[in-house]
């Protein structure tokens, strides 16, 4: 493919979201022409790309292109483009019309989704908007059926394509469903996403649905089935919706793209980057493969130049552009990702693992709360930053432009009126200095002996600031993969990267970085290094042998003879076409599956390499577990070796010209550095840091005590002094008053530490609920058992761990040595549900403890009368299985299997009954899961360690104080709002009583008091019931979980969670109530269902928004052979601005809902319905969110258990407005005997018989508008 033609042009091309960058090859010339522009200037050229490739021919031929006519193409061979069309469309939500079509019974699916909110603390619940419009549930069904139901009905079972038997229940019915289709038509949407229950491996009835529609007049039709045939329905509708949504916004570009050219480029070879990093013609271009068009181009150009030929190392690549930055990672192959979610919408396809944060050149600065920040916003291109002349806002931009990271000079004059103007410094220096009054004044105030800072340490604490928030991800995609991140080379490019090189990399540990010589465009120049290609892919359900693999490989030959009939269409020879293989696989019983590609050789085998794949990212391997054939997939590759990177020429003179010296801000004060142009340097010329290299348009910055050094192919490698981070580390101070610059690098630390030992939780564990439900939570303490930084997991965890460490602290006291891991879920030693179980580590220095760290996980099982561990009807605490209130898990480093295996295999006995208990009936499972804690916990030990080496224990223990100072400072502020509104001079304290009532009539009384003054709060919750004979108590851990959620929801800035946030608050509970049990009392519910009442209770005091559902809607099934548990979401409150959100887990809890054809394929069910319970919220000026309906035909006998609340009392409505509807619980025996189960109830279900879970609405705020039903009709 492609030509020699040397007469003519070659344009590569990436349209950003800032910038588009161009890179012209003009013929006779060795470098290509690179030009750089902004993407939106209404006022100078409606397409960026098209101006582009009109400014370099004026250029090449010298005769002049009107800007109205048609760009001529007969001096252009090929265009290649990389475009952020899609990616726009759908972050602005501007896409094509589009409705959904879907099974009956599930038109809510994709509004659901995986029922978790996207933010724990957003109490609006603000989740992404529906790209459809309308929902059209065709009346079809088709149900999997196993071996061994064949004979269980007289309807057929045919092989689907996976090999799967499924069974047509119901045919489409084509009369109803054209109907439906007429009526989208007549509302002017002729766009479909279709996706059907297990089409994935029976297509048909979508193909049906497609050829009705495009019978009728329909446009697009995007089939889940076409696009992504994988198990799971969620995201493989999402991917179609995103697939309709986007691709006609896509076409609509590219026609008016190419029209803009003579012939409409008809004789010009044009290919666009797709998200999997490969090439594909306009006609095969579409919206789900383009999200990630630009950012490819760049992993592309990094891996394609410097792997091999610049370093044997492992490369992380990091591109920062002007509103976001893209981090990625190569090691010789392009490492790939079946499913990622961009701007709320998961998309399942192949695509380049590319990791996104919201911080670029673009990122705004601000100052709250006495810590700097920095995004997740944005500026934009427009108005872009203050120095862009268009009266925008401080950026990081700007920040660097002030340090003199960024030259005018250098830069190009595309600014003012007439784009002919430089960055405006003035203006910039007069902003900052606008904000460095705000800063020294709270500076002044908070320590009258505080030195003033500067306007240019303000800008480096913002760069610093950003820098420590992009190095979170980098550490999340090694070492979540199992590598060490200083073990690689930091591959630096984009607009504004080389600028942060330097820091980012002395930050992460690593001793190199690479900087291309294209690195400002790279994105750009990748396009041309990239290859076309052509993906085809199927399912296939079997488990792994010598059998199933030869049906594989039969299955591969078939689609590779696809995807070459495909490239071949396109003009490749089969000489340029090449072929990679994958089988995905998974271990059965849990959900991580791995798309393994064959490797050349005759003894390659799939299973050893995905073990070894496996061992790797996770840490382990599972035995005698079967392994298990997923999907096949085939890549096609059409070779096109377009550009080739080049030696350069050696330099003319052994040392490199210096164009000019200029003054570069560091953290020791300005210093003057030379200025060079790369362009003028040669392989072999070294400078010492401090310096500026001149890349182009970009600027590489060379810190002191750095060195760079050029490549032979002209890039520019940098060597990261070994004394730089002690130096730049040491100089941070450990005093009483905390460095404003370093306390929000601290905060990312700390909650980075957190969040990095949940990851690694989550991938060594193994079981359901803590790998994929999520139901798990990890955080770090101070020497005292206060907490410090506790990752956002599951929030009815949050602080609550801190009064588990405060009991193993004052029950060990000095009885813990280096070495030890506690393990601990007793109530009565700060646990909170028996099968939460917390294991604790201590963290020494020197002899003494500094820290603890530690994580909770929900066990699947750990003994009691019911299997889950989460029985309806307990009353005492053994019943509920193993209470373990301390046990050395791990003594000197040895791990005490045989102990902690008798503990959760002969739990105490009933003691009033004598009884046996049974104990855990998973004690694998829970060996491994503990085992993961205690790797998670390690992990956590080596960072803060990590961190202590880099600063000193003294400054990060004083930090660790100021953390909890700020995080204090901003409670008492949010306290002394609240209050102000409500305090009278007659009345210095405000206080507010309120209640509720459990479903068994049990009160929950508060009484909240607020000093508006002092900023402080006392939660009283004296005239609380007693403890209940049932299992609805809650220890006390619960409740302060609850308060300190709430006291967080209600700080609307990101603080960190941690002990500050409870030190302006003292919370009295009565001893004997039901929210302070003794230790012999059941709790299994207080954790899952009072949790949610006191959390109302509390948010009503503050009048904050509505009641919740108020319940986690526990739901577990499953006889000896296997167990499910899962929690139900419902209706959000209203508040005072917003409604209630729909169908999600509200409050203290966030654990995902498995997928419905997982869900099916995996456990003797029918699910019949899943979705909203209209109406259900309660009436307001903002309604309520509406709860969910679930219903479930069990396809064999098994034992039911529900553990539900708001089954008798509503969720009050606040200010006026209605209450949410209650929730309910029937079973539907085969004749259609309806029975109400109430809600708490155990009862074996038998085959046919199908459980009908209602969940509660959310409140209404305000009083309802006239004729606004409050009428809540139970169904």
């Amino acid at each position: 493919m492609g030509s020699d033609n040397v007469e003519k042009l070659r344009f590569c091309i990436d349209r950003g979201g800032t910038f588009t960058d161009v890179y012209a090859e003009i013929p006779g010339k060795s470098d290509g022409r690179v030009l750089k522009l902004l993407s939106v200037d209404p006022a100078n050229y409606e397409d960026a790309p098209v101006e582009g490739i009109r400014r370099i021919l004026e250029e090449y031929t010298g005769e002049k292109i009107p800007r109205t006519s048609k760009v001529p193409t007969d001096k252009i061979e090929w265009i290649r483009m990389g475009t952020t069309v899609a990616t726009n469309a759908l972050l602005e939500r501007k896409g094509e019309r589009i409705a959904l079509c879907v099974t009956k019974g599930f038109g809510d699916l994709l509004q659901i989704g995986n029922q978790a909110r996207p933010n724990i603390f957003d109490l609006t619940v603000t989740k992404p908007s529906n790209l459809y419009e309308e929902v059209v549930e065709v009346d079809e069904r088709v149900e999997l059926v196993s071996s061994d139901e064949i004979s269980a009905s007289s309807l057929p079972a045919v092989s689907g394509v996976s090999g799967e038997l499924v069974r047509i229940t119901k045919p489409i019915d084509e009369k109803s469903l054209s109907g439906s289709l007429g009526h989208l038509l007549d509302k002017g949407i002729s766009c479909l996403a279709v996706v059907l229950m297990h089409s994935y491996t029976y297509p048909e009835h979508e193909i049906t649905v497609e050829k009705m529609a495009r019978a009728m007049g329909f446009r697009h039709v995007s089939l889940s089935s076409a696009l992504t045939p994988m198990v799971r329905a969620v995201p493989r509708g999402l991917t179609a919706t995103v697939d309709a949504y986007l691709t006609p916004v896509i076409k609509e570009y590219l026609s008016g793209f190419m029209s803009r050219f003579d012939e409409g480029l008809g004789n010009v070879n044009v290919l666009f980057m797709q998200s999997d990093g490969g090439l594909a013609p306009e006609n095969r271009f579409s919206g789900h493969k383009a999200i990630l068009s630009g950012p490819a181009g760049g992993v592309v150009g990094y891996s394609q130049t410097l792997f091999h030929l610049e370093t044997g190392k492992a490369l992380i690549g990091f591109d920062m552009g002007g509103t976001s930055t893209d981090v990625s990672r190569y090691d010789g192959s392009y490492e790939q990702v079946l499913e990622t979610q961009i701007a709320g919408a998961i998309i399942q396809a192949p695509q380049l693992d590319i990791n996104t944060v919201a911080a670029g050149g673009g990122s705004r600065l601000k100052f709250h709360s006495g810590a700097f920040w920095v995004g997740p916003e944005s500026v934009g291109a427009h108005p872009g930053p203050v120095c862009y002349r268009k009266g925008g806002q401080l950026a990081v931009t700007d920040a660097n432009l002030v340090l003199g990271y960024v030259i005018p000079d250098h830069f190009p004059s595309i600014f003012g009126p007439e784009e002919d103007e430089p960055l405006d410094v003035e203006a910039t220096r007069r902003e900052f200095e606008r904000v460095s009054r705000e800063i020294n004044a709270y500076r002044r105030n908070s320590d009258p002996e505080a030195k003033d800072m500067s306007v240019e340490e303000i800008a480096l604490g913002f760069v610093n600031v950003a820098n420590e928030a992009m190095c979170r991800p980098i550490r999340q995609l090694t070492e979540m993969k199992g590598y060490e991140t200083r073990n690689h080379v930091l591959a630096c490019f984009g607009g504004a990267g080389p600028q942060h090189a330097c820091a980012i990399a002395r930050s992460l540990g690593m001793s190199e970085v690479l900087i291309h010589r294209f690195c400002g465009i790279l994105s750009a120049y990748g396009m041309g290094l990239a290859d076309v290609i052509e993906e085809a892919q199927k399912p296939y359900a079997a488990t792994y042998s010598e059998t199933s693999v030869l049906e594989a490989s039969r299955r591969e030959a078939i689609l590779s003879e696809q995807v070459k009939k495909k490239l071949q269409q396109q003009g490749f020879r089969e000489e340029n076409i090449a072929t990679e293989t994958y089988l995905n696989l998974r271990y059965q019983g849990t959900d991580t599956a791995i798309m393994v590609r064959r490797q050349e050789g005759p003894s390659f085998d799939y299973a050893e390499e995905f073990v070894r794949i496996f061992e790797r990212e996770y840490g382990f391997k599972l035995q005698n577990r079967s392994l298990l054939i997923c999907d096949v997939r085939v890549r096609g590759v059409g070779v096109t070796s377009i550009l080739k990177p080049r030696v350069q020429e050696p330099p003319l003179s052994a040392a490199p010209k210096v164009e000019g010296f200029y003054r570069m801000f560091f953290g020791n004060g300005w210093q003057e550095a030379p200025l060079l142009k790369l362009e003028k340097m040669g392989p072999g010329h070294t400078v010492l840091g401090p310096a500026i290299i001149m890349n182009g348009n970009s600027t590489v910055v060379v810190e002191p005590l750095c060195r760079a050094v050029i490549t032979d192919y002209g890039n520019i490698r940098i060597e990261i002094g070994i004394d730089a981070a002690r130096t730049a580390s040491r100089a941070v101070n450990d005093g009483e008053v905390a460095d404003v610059v370093q306390l929000s690098i601290f905060n990312h630390r700390f909650m980075g530490i957190a969040e990095q030992m949940g990851r690694t939780l989550q991938r060594t564990s193994i079981s359901t609920n803590i790998k994929e439900r999520l139901d798990f939570s990890c955080a770090l303490f101070d020497p005292h058992g206060g907490l410090v930084a506790n990752a956002p997991h599951v929030p009815v965890h949050l602080g609550a761990m801190s009064s588990s460490v405060k009991w193993q602290l004052n029950y060990w006291g000095e009885n813990l040595v280096e070495g030890d891991v506690l393990v601990t879920n007793h109530p009565c030693s700060g646990g909170s549900h028996l099968p939460d179980i917390t294991v604790i580590t201590p963290v020494f220095d020197y002899g003494k403890i500094v820290f603890f760290v530690a994580s909770r996980g929900h066990h699947a099982d750990i003994g009691g009368i019911t299997p889950g561990s989460m029985p309806p009807f307990s009353k005492f605490i053994w019943e509920e299985g193993a209470a373990i209130k301390s046990f050395k898990l791990v003594e000197k480093g040895v791990f005490q299997e045989d102990g902690i295996v008798k503990l959760l295999k002969f739990p105490c006995s009933d003691e009033s009954a004598g009884d046996e208990i049974p104990g855990t009936r998973r004690i694998q499972d829970n060996l491994s899961d503990l085992h993961a804690q205690v790797a998670a916990n390690q992990r956590g030990i080596s960072l803060i360690k990590e961190l202590i080496g880099q600063y000193g224990l003294a400054t990060v223990q004083a930090y660790m104080k100021h953390v909890q100072s700020n995080a204090e400072q901003a409670v008492r502020e949010m306290l002394r709002s609240v209050a102000a509104s409500r305090v009278t001079p007659e009345k210095k304290l405000v206080t507010v009583e309120e209640e509720d009532y459990m479903d068994d009539g049990s009160r929950i009384k508060l009484a909240l008091t607020i000093d508006p003054v002092k900023g402080e709060a006392v939660f009283d919750f004296e005239g609380t019931s007693p403890e209940v004979y049932g299992n609805w108590n809650a220890p006390e851990a619960v409740t302060a979980a609850a308060v300190i959620y709430c006291l967080r929801c209600l700080v609307d800035v990101e603080i960190p969670l941690n002990q500050g946030c409870l030190a302006p608050v003292r919370i009295i509970i009565p001893e004997g109530s039901f929210l302070s049990p003794g230790d012999k009392s059941a709790v299994v519910g207080g954790n899952v269902l009072t949790s949610q009442r006191v959390t109302d209770v509390v948010f009503t005091a503050f009048r904050a928004c509505a009641c919740s559902q108020g319940c986690m809607n526990n739901l577990t099934f499953g006889d000896e052979t296997f167990g499910y548990y899962e929690t139900i979401g419902g209706g959000c409150g209203a508040g005072p601005s917003w409604d209630g959100t729909s169908g999600v887990q509200c409050h203290m809890t966030n654990t995902r809902m498995t997928d419905p054809e997982i869900f099916e394929q995996r456990y003797p069910v029918i699910l019949h319905r899943f979705g909203i319970r209209e109406n259900s919220g309660g009436a307001g000026i903002h309604r309520g969110g509406d709860g969910l309906v679930r219903e479930i035909e069990f396809k064999r006998p098994v034992v039911v258990s529900i553990l539900s609340e708001r089954r008798v009392h509503a969720p009050r409505g606040l200010n006026g407005g209605s209450h949410g509807a209650r929730g309910a619980n029937f079973l539907i025996a085969k004749g259609g005997r309806r029975v109400y189960l109430g809600g708490k109830n155990t009862v074996k279900v038998e085959a046919g018989e199908v459980l009908q879970i209602l969940t509660p609405g959310g409140g209404g705020w305000g009083y309802p508008p006239s004729g606004q039903s409050s009428h809540h009709p139970l169904i």
